[in-house]
């Protein structure tokens, strides 16, 4: 793990010091000759990782030297990212790039600042070359770098089953075998994929299946095939042949075996089952399928602690009534899946001390000792499997809470926090690359309880336990979960979890203390309400975080101090409910991207000098007003995302929505007493979402509506009481833009506009609890979005 977090981070240091920022600062102060002999430095042991990572699992000196390297690399992050960060402090309202770097470098900047950079530049660079020197002492091999799939040896697969040792599979293999017999495809092949968790029992299920009395008289030719890590389609076809004929077809070409495999299917209704396959190339699959035309549950409660039982006592499970009660809560741990059930249960069998089961009761997965035939040893497979670019971000879910709902862009920002997200094309930005990652991770069934809404987009999700356990492990010391017991925690943890039970009367952790260099710092939601010396403690100690998460604040106001952490990019303060102003020196965090101020009821307003952080984008925001002191020019120009909750001003002010230029989805939810969005919203020429839902209060009718909403694609209106018809300024974008459309829990709403069926671009219409709505326009029935009416009396529905 330590190579694959340490390839990234050298990839994204490089991309730093080649930044044209980063240049004109080392032209300036007389460091580029050293910053570019860091650079070299940096490539040249990065050609070496490769041979590094295969070396360090039998020789500890090539560990110590991988972390040492890991260590220099952070501190040469850090170093990039401090310069950034003094570029944007003293020039972000300059007009001119020229310009801003004279200023920067003019006089009037402290020159023992400069100094500083340019003995760090030098002690980093001396650091590095001693370990660019020790390199040469493990003779390491140069390559040219891919982050490869670990090669790991799979056993091959087979058939047999003794179906009465299965447990709780008889729905499942009965639905499967009903699909087959059933199965009449236009192609003449069917394909039911049966995917899921490593560990879920994919392989068993599908051998009850193959060994189904009716499966087997329905079918002339059954085939047993394993596939592990190698999909080549030509010793695919051997493997295909061997398994229909028993004989062997190693000596034929790739047209010899299309030509035996056409004779051996011809005319026969066969069943082909390809097990561990981790093969996703389309056109792999293609050329298969064109070759052979001629879901993920887990066990039910009972049938896991069936299983669990009879792997712990054979049996004998009413000797032990005490231990079975402990079992019930260890088989919760394993979330459904057969294989964890089985591990467990095997690693307490015949015993009977209850200690050793609390044991297993109490500790994590993860830190449980297991065999490669164990959960986490196949879990780790489908990590293996993924592409450098998702491992990080996979591992660095270990940060989150499990079984806790997360919201798909948090898991987004935070991955953009730490630059685990990096895009070459300054056309796509970094959070359209972060939803493709997540729906990568997503099509991996790494999450579950999977939230959508009425548009299709994933809302929220949960980590299931396994996969948390997965993440932690394959994170290392790179990410920890610490409880209050630990006492000792390495100073090389760069991502911190803290497990706490009611820390509000509690000093902060003493062995906390020395991790200074950590760049993220959370804390579980049932430590209760922290206090101010906490939170000062953290924030005098902590100076290098990128990510903080602070809620559940007992404070009226945030220490000034916060303006110290001037590299944060994401801060959650959520459901601090007595905080009623915010420091100013928040205006010095001019890297931070992400604001959560959910739930923070008594907050007043913001600061005067909101408008300096200038790198915002994600805002989440319960408030009573927004100051006058931060409308002009340079407010939230960034901005992307804002969440408007609970927040009790009456409008949104026009000269402030006007320069939401950059906003693309804005959610409105439960503000008691908005009563109007203002005419400033044609401004809005980037938004793609409009999401409103329960404000009593507003009626869309006044002002000038929606009108200027050029890029509109979903609109949603819920719980508006005050809602009779839709804006007239609608019509002018909507039927170009439109795709989806949920309007819901209108009382009062009469009619929809004539213009709604010509929405071309319409995919999918909701209406839904509109009790009064008497008619919809003539052609919409017809049109082609599908159209859902419910709870809509008088139309039907």
């Amino acid at each position: 793990m330590v190579e694959s977090f340490l390839f990234n981070i050298i990839e994204r240091v490089l991309a730093k010091v080649s930044s044209i920022a980063v240049y004109e600062i080392t032209l300036a102060w007389n460091v580029k000759i050293e910053l570019r002999k860091l650079q070299s430095t940096l490539s040249t042991i990065k050609a070496v990782l490769l041979d590094a990572n295969e070396q360090q699992a039998k020789n500890h000196e090539v560990r110590d030297w991988l972390e040492k390297l890991r260590d220099v690399v952070y501190d040469v992050d850090d170093l990039m990212d401090d310069l950034s960060t003094q570029l944007l402090l003293q020039m972000h309202f300059q007009k001119s790039f020229r310009k801003k770097v004279r200023k920067f470098f003019s006089s009037s900047n402290p020159i023992i600042y400069r100094f500083k950079i340019g003995r760090k530049v030098k002690e980093i660079r001396e650091l590095l070359n001693e370990i660019a020197d020790d390199r040469r002492n493990f003779h390491f091999t140069e390559h040219t770098y891919v982050i490869p799939a670990e090669n790991t040896s799979r056993e091959q697969t087979h058939s047999f089953v003794r179906a009465s040792d299965i447990i709780g599979r008889d729905d499942d293999q009965e639905n499967i075998v009903k699909q087959l017999i059933d199965s009449h495809d236009e192609e003449n092949i069917s394909v039911i994929p049966i995917v899921g968790l490593g560990g879920l029992g994919k392989t068993t299920l599908v051998k009850l299946v193959y060994n189904n009395n009716r499966v087997v008289q329905n079918f002339d030719l059954r085939m047993w095939v394993s596939i592990s890590e190698d999909f080549n389609l030509s010793k695919v076809i051997e493997k295909i042949l061997r398994s229909a004929t028993g004989e062997s077809f190693d000596h034929l070409d790739m047209d010899q075996l299309q030509g035996c495999l056409g004779e051996v299917l011809q005319q026969k209704r066969y069943l082909l089952v390809l097990d561990d396959v981790w093969n996703e190339d389309q056109h792999k699959w293609t050329d298969l399928r064109e070759l052979l035309m001629n879901c993920s549950r887990g066990l039910a409660d009972d049938d896991c602690l069936s299983l669990f039982l009879k792997c712990a006592f054979g049996g004998q499970d009413n000797l032990f009534p005490n231990l079975v009660e402990i079992g019930k809560e260890i088989v919760k741990k394993c979330g459904g899946v057969p294989l964890a059930v089985k591990t467990l249960g095997r690693l307490l069998y015949m015993k009977t001390d209850e200690n050793e089961w609390l044991q297993i009761r109490d500790n994590e997965i993860w830190e449980i000792e297991q065999n490669k035939s164990d959960i986490l040893p196949i879990l780790r497979l489908s990590y293996e499997q993924m592409p450098s670019h998702l491992r990080q971000c996979f591992a660095y879910c270990s940060m989150l809470s499990k079984g806790q709902e997360i919201p798909r862009e948090d898991f987004i920002n935070r991955w953009i926090a730490q630059g685990f997200i990096q895009s070459s094309n300054r056309n796509r930005k970094l959070e359209d690359i972060g939803n493709q990652y997540f729906d990568e991770l997503l099509s991996r069934f790494c999450f579950l309880d999977v939230v959508q809404a009425f548009d299709g987009e994933i809302l929220a999700c949960k980590i299931h336990n396994l996969v948390h356990d997965l993440a932690q492990s394959v994170a290392g010391a790179e990410c920890l979960n610490v409880k209050p017991n630990a006492f000792v925690v390495s100073e090389r943890v760069r991502h911190l979890f803290f497990h706490a039970e009611d820390m509000s009367r509690k000093h902060f952790p003493r062995f906390l203390l020395p991790l200074q260099k950590l760049r993220s710092f959370s804390y579980s939601f049932n430590i209760g309400p922290v206090n101010k010396f906490f939170v000062k403690t953290m924030l005098s100690n902590f100076k290098c975080l990128r990510m903080l998460v602070l809620n559940n604040l007992d404070l009226e106001e945030l220490p000034t101090s916060i303006g110290h952490l001037k590299e944060l990019r994401y801060l959650n303060l959520s459901n601090s409910g007595n905080i009623k102003f915010l420091p100013r020196s928040m205006s010095k965090l001019v890297n931070l991207h992400t604001l959560n101020l959910i739930n923070c009821e008594q907050l007043k307003e913001l600061p005067r000098d909101f408008r300096k952080l200038i790198s915002l984008k994600t805002l989440y925001l319960t408030t009573h007003q927004i100051s006058e002191g931060i409308k002009n020019q340079h407010s939230f120009t960034s901005l992307q995302f804002l969440l408007l909750f609970k927040c009790c001003f009456p409008k949104l002010q026009p000269e402030l929505v006007q320069h939401f230029t950059a906003l693309r989805v804005l959610r409105i939810y439960e503000c008691p007493s908005l009563c109007s969005l203002p005419s400033s919203i044609r401004y809005l020429i980037s938004l793609e979402k409009l999401w409103i839902w329960n404000c009593e209060e507003l009626d869309l009718i006044d002002g000038e509506g929606m009108s200027g909403l050029t890029s509109l694609q979903s609109l949603l209106l819920m719980g508006l009481p005050k809602l009779v018809t839709l804006p007239l300024e609608l019509k002018d974008t909507a039927p170009t833009t439109l795709k989806y459309f949920r309007i819901a829990d209108c009382p009062n709403l009469m009619e929809l506009p004539e213009w709604l069926p010509n929405c071309s671009s319409l995919q999918r219409l909701y209406i839904e609890d509109c009790p009064v709505l008497a008619s919809i326009p003539q052609g919409i029935y017809s049109h082609n979005a599908n159209l859902h009416i419910i709870d809509c009396p008088l139309l039907g529905g």
